[in-house]
């Protein structure tokens, strides 16, 4: 089965989209990289749904990457008097570390973290940003804050703090809870939220390992500060607007987003675009010409995957919007220009020989027309720095682990295969044409252009090109 696109899709799946059957409705719509979300539901629920997913793959043949997104830290107030204060733009307002059932002059926060790093003049924004308040005082356990924008404050709204870093560790309790069940499960990435600074994902590694790729989740202002270095220690990133349009102003998400695209192209990292794409599709069948946009734009701007979250976990037009977000990509991948602004968003060259010969591969095999860049890779890195050029070629990642695999379900122009090793130049010839024949990417007389390294096994080495005629 091959999809007939280079961007990937992501889809969230929930109480509407739980049952083996809905999902293997998704995954022939177009889905090809399903999040689970431990935000809500329980483990359980979580491994009925791994299951029945390892289920489809094994009946339809092809690797299907899940992705585990941890919850995070959720900073939020506490209860409050009758459940709902009414707060006036210009009053004075007091939040207290201790205490219940407050009221404005003792509204509960219980987080001593934020009490420890808070100044005067920093901003707390309440129910994602829809009332504003801003510090003017602070004690020990009490902090004074004037309202900038009023509005309802009810029980357990969240907190974000844009201007703070505060002292909190991305793995909660729960989290590490969390992450050892998705691990002993077998999820193929893991979304690590609240990511502030380079140690939040060094901390993750340590308990993860090489068991599962890191995606790191950008929502915070203080993580684009460390940006570059927060993409090197990561396998993937996660454009996560929804929290990332809280914290910073609206009008400088779109450019952030390119920024970010553009750096983790140059990293060869994947890059995952999510949150509201079609989020009207939650409650009708057809997006709006501005969500059409927002997707389109971000396969423009060359992301390796875009991701459905409310539309597909409890909306009530699943399948319709995984096949939205399918047409959509493939209409813009098709277009005249499509390509001519991909290469001219393409970042600078590293200069080391297995970029080198990568980018080789795909610039010969787009001027004599290949069928197909077949690459072989044992950790998903030599395709990874192929599709990092873009090439207006399928990519046929062929490679041994089961794990690399379904991984590369997240990389721009993709197909990934599992296959046994090869021991042999001849073989690597041999098994390149076959597969490549196999999965519907070339017939006889057609040239396909393989990229490996050698000695064969050899993690990231990629430094051979061979070009053949079928």
């Amino acid at each position: 089965m091959r999809r007939h696109r280079y961007a990937k899709i992501v889809a969230t799946v929930g109480p509407a989209t739980s049952t083996p059957e809905m999902l293997k409705s998704l995954f022939l719509a177009g889905v090809d990289t399903f999040r689970l979300n431990f935000s809500h539901g329980v483990q359980a629920d979580h491994a009925r749904v791994h299951a029945a997913i390892r289920a489809l793959e094994a009946e339809v043949g092809r690797p299907i990457g899940i992705l585990q997104d941890l919850q995070g830290p959720k900073i939020r107030v506490g209860t409050v008097r009758d459940g709902r204060l009414d707060l006036t733009t210009g009053e004075r307002v007091r939040f207290v570390l201790e205490g219940s059932e407050g009221g404005k002059d003792a509204i509960p926060l219980h987080h001593p973290e934020i009490f420890a790093a808070v100044v005067p003049g920093q901003d707390l924004l309440i129910d994602d940003g829809r009332v504003r308040v801003r510090v003017v005082g602070i004690k020990a356990a009490m902090i004074e804050a004037e309202v900038i924008t009023g509005g309802a404050v009810s029980n357990r709204k969240g907190v974000n703090l844009p201007g703070t870093l505060l002292d909190l560790s991305p793995l909660t309790e729960k989290d590490r809870a969390d992450l050892a069940f998705g691990l002993e499960l077998g999820v193929d990435w893991i979304a690590l939220s609240f990511v502030q600074k380079p140690s939040d994902v060094l901390e993750a590694r340590t308990l993860i390992g090489d068991r599962a790729g890191i995606m790191t989740k950008v929502e915070k202002p203080q993580a684009l500060e460390r940006i570059e270095d927060i993409i090197r220690l990561s396998d993937a990133v996660m454009v996560a607007r929804g929290d990332l349009g809280v914290e910073i102003p609206h009008e400088d998400v779109p450019a952030r987003q390119k920024e970010l695209i553009r750096a983790c192209r140059l990293a060869v990292k994947p890059v995952v675009v999510a949150t509201q794409m079609l989020d009207s599709m939650v409650n009708a069948p057809a997006p709006t010409r501005a969500e059409a946009s927002d997707v389109a734009t971000a396969i423009y701007d060359g992301a390796d995957a875009v991701m459905l979250s409310a539309e597909s976990a409890t909306g009530r037009y699943p399948i319709e919007a995984v096949a939205m977000m399918d047409r959509i990509i493939r209409s813009v991948e098709g277009h005249k220009l499509y390509h001519s602004i991909i290469a001219a968003l393409e970042p600078g060259e590293e200069e080391t020989p297995p970029h080198a010969v990568a980018t080789a591969t795909a610039t010969l095999a787009e001027a004599v027309h290949a069928s197909a860049i077949v690459a072989y890779t044992e950790s998903g890195t030599t395709a990874a720095r192929v599709a990092r050029k873009r090439p207006a070629v399928p990519i046929l990642a062929l490679t041994p682990n089961i794990d690399t695999s379904r991984r590369l379900s997240l990389l721009w122009g993709a197909h990934s295969v599992r296959t046994d090793d090869v021991d042999s130049y001849e073989e690597m010839t041999t098994k390149a044409c076959h597969h490549a024949q196999e999965e519907g990417f070339a017939k006889p007389n057609d040239i396909v252009v393989v990229a490996a390294g050698i000695p064969f096994h050899t993690t990231g080495n990629t430094n051979n090109i061979r070009l053949i005629q079928i």
